[in-house]
């Protein structure tokens, strides 16, 4: 009687499969490994920036939230301009990008600015958006924005434009208005 199987046939084929799945189960795929979570502390992030201000650091589950303290003076003179690139001028850095390389389990980098106790502007900078093409574009504008800033405001606004294009962000209209 070809064609019909018998409950020993039957039992056999399916515990073969079941023998199989298991195996398969226990064989690494190639390029499929477990993700390295490592995380900086607190303490790790605050080292890693030379940032001559009020710097502190805080983790939010796997975000680093740096705040900083913008002089009330800066904000005076340069106003919604110098509002906007705060966030910008420590994100965009060498510091961050480090960070990012050395902690895989680092999902983004915030950068929140606060004067007088008022929070100013944020960014966030998730993981994976800048490539390491765009990261030397972006440590390329920062750098000159740092710089040359003061003396050409151009430069701080093509920092502002490139923070915009690619972190979210939210400024206080109570310092940004136009």
């Amino acid at each position: 009687m070809s064609g019909i199987a018998t409950k020993s046939g039957r039992w056999s084929r399916a515990r073969g499969s079941l023998r199989v799945a298991w195996l398969v189960g226990l064989t690494p795929v190639a390029g499929c490994q477990e993700a390295d979570g490592t995380l900086p502390r607190a303490s790790q992030v605050e080292a890693a920036y030379a940032y001559g201000g009020n710097l502190s650091v805080d983790m939010s589950g796997n975000v680093a939230e740096i705040t900083i303290a913008q002089p009330s003076e800066q904000l005076r003179k340069g106003g919604s301009l110098w509002a906007k690139v705060g966030p910008y001028v420590l994100l965009f850095s060498s510091e961050t990008e480090a960070l990012f390389r050395a902690y895989p389990g680092l999902a983004g980098v915030r950068v929140i600015t606060t004067s007088d106790g008022s929070e100013v502007a944020r960014a966030l900078l998730p993981r994976d958006t800048l490539s390491d093409l765009t990261w030397r574009r972006s440590l390329n504008i920062a750098g000159l924005a740092r710089r040359d800033g003061t003396r050409r405001p151009t430069l701080l606004e093509a920092l502002v434009r490139w923070g915009e294009d690619h972190t979210r962000y939210e400024y206080n209209p109570r310092y940004t208005r136009s």
